[in-house]
């Protein structure tokens, strides 16, 4: 695969995220795959990954799973080459998918449900949950989150520089120019709306819950046949404006990690140069060569 062939180790300098390192190109499943959550990010697919946990899924992957493990954006860029830019990539295969996602029990949201017809076909076994909002305030929610994120400027700079960053920023670029075919401003509703129609397409009645966040646990656990949590209110996590404050952290702390490794370089520099001129005594050297020319030197 072209872009996971670019995989490189975690710099030992990245020491303000708390980033893991997991090339999964050489992983296989480990648990089964038992729910697709295939509705768009901004309709409460954050809030469901936690829900999942508190339900005692293992791992629910989401797109704040490719901030978690950086490398796993290098395999999904390489799955929207195949199914959008066509031969000569392949498209991926349930073998791949359980590389990708071999450790988790149910997807949520982006990136996986950019492939939603490739997944339902991967995992039939799986029950399909739709996350549906109101079209215009969905909309609106992306433009002040997705689409910002996608559109940062200092997320662009970082890619350039930051490891993790290099990572992930191709992958939102190539998620909005594919999927909302570059233009998510104007074509934005569109595809949603054309997505949710294919989910609703793709899936029996049977297997398939068309559900929002706002109606809590109970159509949710009985549709996958768990037990309501006691004294548990249903999560409500990642809001627009935590979402904007917890890019901004992470661009912070990713500029720390460049301005750390650049100090560390500097620091082998000097060393380096020091360790010279002690080894070949540059300092008698120059004295050397200077008195000759008739140059005050201080001896060494």
């Amino acid at each position: 695969m072209h872009h996971a062939s670019k995989y490189k180790p975690k710099p030992f300098t990245d020491i303000f995220t708390p980033d893991t390192d997991i090339n999964r190109s050489k992983c296989v499943r480990t648990v089964p795959m038992k729910v697709l959550i295939l509705g768009l990010d901004r309709t409460g697919t954050t809030s469901l990954r936690a829900a999942m946990k508190r339900l005692g899924y293992l791992d629910t992957y989401h797109m704040t799973s490719c901030l978690e493990n950086p490398p796993d954006a290098l395999l999904w860029t390489d799955a929207l080459c195949a199914k959008y830019d066509g031969a000569p990539r392949r498209p991926f295969t349930r073998r791949d998918w359980d590389r990708l996602l071999g450790h988790c029990q149910a997807v949520s949201g982006w990136p996986a449900a950019a492939f939603a017809a490739d997944l339902v076909a991967a995992y039939p076994e799986a029950k399909v949950v739709l996350t549906t909002r109101d079209v215009d305030a969905w909309h609106a929610s992306a433009l002040k989150t997705l689409y910002w994120r996608a559109t940062d400027p200092e997320l662009g700079y970082l890619s350039c520089v930051d490891w993790a960053a290099g990572m992930y920023y191709p992958l939102l670029r190539k998620l909005f120019d594919t999927f909302f075919e570059g233009d998510f401003a104007g074509r934005g509703k569109e595809v949603f709306r054309r997505h949710c129609e294919e989910v609703r397409r793709l899936v029996p009645g049977d297997r398939l819950l068309e559900y929002q966040v706002t109606e809590g646990w109970g159509p949710l656990c009985k549709f996958l046949g768990e037990p309501v949590p006691e004294n548990a209110a249903f999560p409500n996590v990642n809001d627009d404006e935590e979402f904007v404050r917890e890019s901004r952290s992470r661009n912070r702390d990713q500029m720390r990690n460049v301005a750390f490794r650049i100090l560390v370089w500097l620091l082998v520099m000097l060393f380096a140069i020091g360790l010279v001129c002690r080894v070949f005594n540059v300092g008698r050297v120059v004295y050397t060569l200077a008195v000759p020319l008739g140059y005050e030197v201080a001896q060494m």
